[in-house]
């Protein structure tokens, strides 16, 4: 059974009110996911937007067929697949579980169409993504400098 209390333990949506909680619970989907299953592959239909309550996820690109390049591991609380509040249309990474996962679920279609009937809704959760997306964006950049300082070859010219 989906709560109140269930949906506060998830950072983003710490934020919102009671009401704005009881609006999410009928739309809230709980999912179970096993070690090394598959949550959604890069280029699929972005349908839906996670939170992990319990487990890990790992988010890969893909650089080969054999070769995977981790960006990012997503632990209980927080949120993944949010291309399906942007509009993109696919996801952009692979999600991968690294441990059994149990995860708090919403179709995109539905809650886009909750945040056009409750616009604050919709506000306070777009300020929250974004807030995510500057989070990852700020890791990533500071990543690729220092992969940059330390390639031996880049290094020289710094």
């Amino acid at each position: 059974m989906i709560t109140r209390a269930t949906l506060k333990e998830m950072v983003m949506l710490g934020y919102l009110s009671d009401e704005m909680l009881d609006q999410l619970i009928p739309i809230t989907e709980m999912l179970r996911f096993d070690e090394q299953e598959v949550v959604f592959q890069q280029g699929e239909n972005a349908d839906r937007f996670y939170f992990v309550q319990q487990g890990k996820v790992l988010l890969e690109q893909r650089i080969s067929p054999t070769i995977s390049l981790t960006l990012g591991a997503i632990g209980p609380g927080y949120s993944f697949g949010w291309s399906a509040l942007l509009d993109y249309g696919t996801y952009t990474v692979y999600a991968l579980c690294a441990e059994p996962c149990q995860m708090i679920s919403f179709r995109a279609d539905k809650l886009k169409s909750l945040f056009d009937k409750n616009h604050t809704l919709g506000y306070i959760m777009s300020q929250r993504l974004l807030r995510v997306i500057q989070k990852r964006f700020a890791i990533r950049t500071e990543q690729f400098v220092k992969v940059i300082q330390h390639h031996p070859d880049l290094g020289k010219l710094i």
